[in-house]
């Protein structure tokens, strides 16, 4: 594959894909510890084809995304949430986390090395960040490989919502997300794996996404495809699902944080289905759009509709607005959310 250049992209119109950038992060797990991690022009890993990764789903990953300020400067969001986040993930699939303090240098180091592949402020395009961990040792019983790869690749993507945000339609679906106890709040691959059926209906019937319910009594609420709920009460109460088979989003932590400063009573709790009228706006949260709103949600044939199907809340607005301009560095955040990343 040809390596991507600056030159390639029209930054105002980016979609969501993956390019090959010149430089990626890579580190080895054998005999028992983390090796030394370098910088690499090699975009292809290789791995016996009795990989763990392969037929016993050891894979973990990371989401997040590299900003470009209006001086030029560069910040990362939240890193040390990532990296813990990471390390927990990796402890439930009983992998060798990447040390928290390593993983957050590791993605300065490659957004630094790929510097010019981030998109100008302004564009509202971004450089999206994909650390990951994969078993490649060779098994054949059900058991934990004995060596791992964990690798940070980059890809310039475009801004969610080109027109600006959008609410759209969502539906329950009769498929469960994970179970209760299971692996919800790990981010694995096999929990997107087993979303991809569901998704496509739901797209098939012309909605944007599946609402899942929790696997017990298929009551309440748990994700909207693969981000977290939250709703916004007639009373001013920022409300989001609590579960254990929730993945603890960066996003809604740092949302729940906003929304208290703004004034609004926030909580984890439960969600029912049935129990919608209690909320004027809803919406869906998320590394990659940071918010989607919630227009409607469908279940049983029957619709309930938010504060509108065709227009933001002012709440849903200005939570998005003031996280978007913590992230691009054009307000100041708290302590330690918008990381600067030091460049040449």
């Amino acid at each position: 594959m040809t390596k991507a250049t600056p030159a390639d992209f029209d930054w105002s119109d980016l979609g969501f894909a993956y390019h090959d950038l010149p430089y990626r992060f890579r580190a080895v797990y054998r005999n028992g510890q983390w090796e030394p991690g370098e910088i690499t022009e090699d975009s292809q890993i290789q791995m016996s084809e009795a990989a763990a990764a392969l037929h016993y789903g050891q894979q973990v990953f990371e989401g997040m995304k590299a900003y470009r300020r209006a001086d030029g400067g560069v910040n990362i969001f939240r890193p040390d949430r990532n990296a813990a986040r990471m390390r927990q993930s990796a402890e439930r699939l009983v992998m060798p986390g990447y040390p928290e303090d390593d993983f957050v240098d590791a993605v300065k180091v490659v957004v630094k090395a790929n510097q010019d592949f981030v998109p100008p402020y302004g564009s509202g395009a971004t450089l999206y960040i994909r650390p990951f961990l994969v078993g490649t040792g060779a098994v054949v019983g059900v058991k934990p490989a004995d060596e791992y790869v964990f690798s940070i690749y980059v890809t310039p993507v475009g801004a969610y919502y080109k027109g600006g945000l959008t609410p759209t339609a969502y539906v329950t679906s009769p498929y469960d997300r994970a179970a209760h106890g299971g692996t919800g709040r790990a981010k694995v691959g096999g929990n997107y794996a087993a979303s991809m059926l569901p998704g496509q209906n739901a797209h098939a019937a012309g909605y944007s996404d599946v609402v899942y319910l929790d696997s017990r009594l298929h009551e309440n609420i748990e994700e909207l495809g693969s981000a977290n709920f939250f709703g916004i009460t007639k009373d001013n109460r920022f409300l989001t699902p609590k579960s254990p088979s929730i993945l603890p989003s960066i996003t809604k932590y740092s949302l729940l944080e906003l929304a208290e400063e703004a004034g609004m009573v926030t909580e984890e709790t439960t969600i029912s289905i049935y129990d919608l009228d209690q909320f004027e706006e809803a919406g869906a949260m998320g590394t990659a759009a940071v918010i989607s709103p919630v227009g409607s949600i469908t279940h049983n044939d029957k619709k309930h509709v938010f504060y509108s199907e065709t227009e933001v809340g002012p709440k849903t607005q200005a939570l998005y607005d003031r996280l978007m301009a913590i992230q691009f560095g054009d307000q100041p955040g708290p302590a330690g959310w918008a990381v600067d990343v030091p460049l040449d």
